[in-house]
């Protein structure tokens, strides 16, 4: 039944597996908590490697490894994590932005952690799976990219839901230059943001796109002109809107899209189908239209 596939949609059914906080120890697949409707959790322990802040609705995460211009080791990733599943659980919290410096997003995975391991280590630590986690984020992320994202943080923002773009932001995956490939997503994910073509391009010579032409391909949203962290502002301002909607439709929307990417179109309309009926189950649903015949702004309750 509609109702049914919405509650499941929704994750309301059953609580999914914890998301690991360990980079070493994370599973192939993994999904966040349910989110607790009744109160928000505990403040977040103190972070070594970011930083934690919210306004409004909107919970605002940003890398700070200023002299690895925030390159991401275990430590950062498992703290990444940690932040990211405070923020999903937290009922008071509707949009996540994640930036990082004016200099660097994230210049890649820290080399010099993993430089001497061996393909059994690499293997055995799940090298690259942590990213999964930032995929079993039911709320929406919005990467606010200035300056470098280069291999694991280009990986990092296209595994989020839009990435916003400064000036002087730069896109590639140099991996082939260091003797190995993308591992945390980069061949799956960039093929599906700027086309074969583009993407065999850039990991087969490790080319750096710039801001410009990553709007012109379609690997991020927009650009935000201005001085540097215009475009922290300017995800901040989309994520208030974002997080002025009902939240269970926002997050059936962003399901729907999200399966565009792993299925075809005659799967994804069907799927996309049975949520467009299941949303008629919500409380929300039934005030939004009325708002809308009534000339009026909606009171959503959420459900």
């Amino acid at each position: 039944p509609p109702t049914n596939m919405l509650r499941h949609m929704l994750g309301a059914l059953a609580p999914p597996k914890p998301l690991p906080l360990s980079l070493h120890s994370l599973p192939r697949s993994s999904s966040l908590p349910r989110r607790s409707l009744c109160a928000a959790p505990a403040a977040p322990k103190p972070f070594d490697s970011l930083t934690y802040s919210q306004t409004d609705r909107v919970a605002l995460l940003t890398l700070s490894r200023p002299k690895a211009l925030n390159a991401i080791n275990a430590s950062s990733a498992a703290e990444l994590l940690r932040a990211l599943r405070f923020a999903d659980a937290d009922s008071t919290v509707a949009a996540i932005v994640l930036t990082g410096s004016d200099r660097a997003f994230a210049a890649g995975a820290d080399i010099k952690e993993m430089a001497g391991f061996s393909m059994a280590t690499a293997a055995d630590r799940g090298l690259g799976d942590w990213v999964d986690g930032i995929e079993a984020v039911r709320k929406p992320i919005i990467a606010a990219v200035d300056g470098f994202a280069l291999g694991g943080g280009c990986e990092t923002a296209m595994a989020c839901d839009i990435i916003l773009a400064g000036e002087s932001a730069v896109f590639g995956q140099p991996e082939v230059s260091i003797g190995t490939v993308p591992g945390w997503g980069g061949t799956q994910r960039l093929i599906r943001a700027v086309g074969k073509a583009k993407a065999m391009e850039m990991i087969l010579t490790g080319r750096r796109m710039n801001a410009a032409e990553a709007e012109r391909t379609g690997l991020v949203a927009r650009v935000v002109a201005g001085e540097p962290g215009s475009v922290v502002r300017e995800a901040m301002e989309v994520a208030k809107v974002i997080a002025g909607y009902s939240e269970p439709v926002v997050r059936v929307a962003k399901e729907c899209v999200k399966m565009a990417e792993r299925t075809g179109l005659a799967e994804g309309m069907r799927f996309e189908r049975k949520c467009f009926h299941s949303t008629f189950a919500l409380e929300d649903q039934k005030e939004g239209m009325t708002a809308f015949m009534d000339k009026r702004e909606p009171s959503w309750r959420h459900k």
